[in-house]
């Protein structure tokens, strides 16, 4: 795979320091059940990378410290890691905000039968990737008959209350397809509710876009086609200043499947750490107090948080 950081820290990016801490993201291994093409995680069923029980246990004792009001669980797919659900029920045992971010297809996995019961019953915002409303386009970019899997797992949620009831939260994420910025998010999430409504009978609260990333699988397939400093100018040109103060690492911090932190979750795939002076700091080692102020890591690839219309974690800016 090609390595497309070397590139990304040959371009500048204006200076940012973080702000006050909400959220804690943690990547709970990179071991999934699909493998998407426009994946920034490079995650696949082959792979065996998970946050060790020592960094589960150090995740506990922080999140008993207080100081965070939302953890997001991603991946990989998450679900997938053997304590999955302890995590989701000491974290709302604690009163947290808890998110997960799904592909749907693992709610027919062998072993996640009871999945969809368990993340209603905890009540857990489901942020569920449906890169379209076609068949055509979805299959072509994830595999075929996840499409048809998605919708199944959609319908499963919606008769548990997704989509529905306030406090059973339905998110579904949008990324295009190829190196081309994301439609407008408020006029795609229209489309989006007229079409799996009237076509599937589906329901869901908000559509978020999120841009494609220039890293791992994505970034290496740029280079291999010969699209990297295209895309990388489409993003440049597109630069918006003021979306510098929404971006998500500035009250975001960012945990990998050795417990070390990032102030993203794309910084970490290109392993820039939080700075610290050289230190490498790790769930068991921060002081949430003393994030705030710090300067965060910034290279070429931020364009893709602040072009156009925005993106993070929660959608355009």
């Amino acid at each position: 795979m090609l390595d497309t950081l070397p590139q990304l820290q040959a371009i500048a990016f204006p200076a940012m320091r973080r702000g006050p801490l909400h959220t804690l993201q943690v990547n709970l291994g990179y071991r999934c059940n699909l493998q998407c093409q426009h994946c920034h995680v490079n995650a696949g069923p082959r792979r065996t990378e998970a946050l060790s029980d020592e960094s589960v246990e150090a995740l506990f004792a922080l999140l008993e410290m207080g100081g965070v009001n939302t953890l997001d669980l991603t991946g990989g797919a998450p679900e997938l890691h053997p304590r999955f659900r302890e995590i989701v029920e000491r974290a709302r045992a604690l009163g947290l905000q808890v998110m997960e971010r799904s592909n749907l297809c693992i709610l027919e996995e062998p072993g996640q039968e009871t999945l969809a019961e368990f993340l209603a019953a905890n009540g857990v915002e489901v942020i569920a990737s449906l890169p379209c409303y076609l068949q055509e386009n979805v299959d072509t970019q994830r595999g075929d008959g996840t499409f048809e899997a998605s919708i199944r797992g959609l319908r499963r949620l919606n008769a548990l209350g997704y989509g529905s009831d306030s406090d059973k939260q339905l998110n579904l994420v949008f990324n295009p397809q190829g190196a081309v910025l994301p439609p407008g998010q408020a006029e795609l999430e229209t489309d989006y509710k007229k079409q799996l409504h009237e076509r599937y009978g589906i329901r869901f609260n908000r559509l978020f876009t999120i841009t494609n990333m220039p890293i791992k699988r994505f970034g290496s397939t740029l280079l291999s086609r010969g699209e990297f400093d295209g895309y990388m100018q489409l993003l440049q040109e597109n630069f918006q200043p003021q979306n510098i103060d929404g971006v998500m690492c500035r009250g975001l911090l960012s945990v990998d499947w050795r417990g070390q932190l990032y102030d993203c979750d794309f910084n970490q795939m290109l392993e820039l750490p939080l700075d610290a002076g050289g230190e490498v700091l790790t769930l068991a080692t921060i002081d949430l107090e003393q994030l705030e102020g710090r300067p965060i890591r910034v290279a070429g690839h931020c364009y893709g948080c602040t072009a156009g219309q925005g993106s993070s974690c929660g959608g355009a800016l």
